[in-house]
């Protein structure tokens, strides 16, 4: 005689929940506290000085990075969230500061952050663009501690024209460039990702081997990715002995992102196409 097994036909067996597979790569926990203790550095940022001409500038010597960009792609405010500090970039600038190399040493004044005046907004006179032109070519060219740029660009407009000629120039010169996409914020994480993406493969195309990421100074989008570059361009060593808390960072609010700083701060058009004779040939 047949057993019944005292469930009807259409009773389904019960199954152990399926485990989920995660396919992400979990953090390196050695990365992840280089990148914390190297944000924790960068808070010991302070205003150095502010030079017309290379050989007025700070000693030659150590380490720096220096940032550069459009006038509206968000430098000022990259730099005081980055360093914790809502007031450092723009609190360093006095009348007519904005057409100088402004410094900020890093706990150690060998080791620092150079923050260059915006290009493509016309605010001076011509013959001013011209001396600060030469000028900043000079600084380009010849200063021997220059480790590299952190080029920003607005990530609803990038590679603008004189982004890509400054991109060009500093591959000709094998000078190590960081492309940040600022304003994450202002597109949603799917045409964010999408945006990152685009600009990769235009890179690719114009065999432009820099590294890049999405950055925002005003959700802190990115802080710790910038935070590793820079450390290991300048030659920081870790720094077991302080912790740093992310959350801590003061919110920015839209009052402290740099589109405004244009009307009361209007920085210098830089000819970056004029820099350097050879800006367009790319090495064998």
């Amino acid at each position: 005689m047949h057993r019944s097994s005292g469930k009807s036909k259409n009773s389904k067996a019960s199954h152990a929940p399926k485990q989920k597979i995660s396919y992400e790569k979990k953090a390196d926990p050695a990365i992840s506290e280089y990148s914390t203790s190297s944000l924790n550095w960068l808070r010991k940022a302070e205003f150095l000085m502010s030079a017309p001409k290379l050989n007025l500038c700070v000693e030659d010597t150590g380490y720096e990075i220096a940032f550069a960009g459009r006038s509206n792609a968000g430098k000022s405010s990259a730099i005081n969230a980055l360093t914790n500090q809502k007031q450092l970039a723009r609190a360093s600038k006095k009348p007519g500061r904005t057409q100088m190399i402004n410094f900020f040493s890093l706990g150690n004044p060998d080791q620092r952050l150079v923050d260059l005046p915006g290009y493509g907004y016309a605010a001076v006179p011509e013959a001013m663009k011209i001396v600060w032109q030469k000028e900043l070519e000079n600084y380009l060219i010849h200063r021997k501690s220059l480790q590299g740029l952190v080029l920003l660009m607005d990530i609803r407009h990038p590679l603008q024209h004189f982004d890509v000629m400054m991109l060009e120039w500093a591959y000709s010169r094998h000078l190590f460039v960081h492309v940040l996409l600022t304003k994450a914020d202002k597109l949603n994480r799917g045409p964010a990702n999408k945006a990152l993406l685009e600009v990769q493969q235009q890179l690719k195309k114009m065999k432009l081997n820099f590294s890049i990421q999405l950055f925002s100074s005003l959700n802190k989008q990115g802080l710790e990715e910038l935070a590793s570059v820079m450390a290991g361009r300048l030659n920081y060593t870790l720094d077991k002995t302080l912790g740093f808390d992310l959350d801590a960072i003061p919110e920015l609010s839209a009052d402290d992102i740099e589109d405004e700083f244009i009307d009361q701060d209007a920085e210098a058009d830089l000819d970056v196409e004029n820099i350097d004779g050879n800006i367009n040939e790319k090495p064998e």
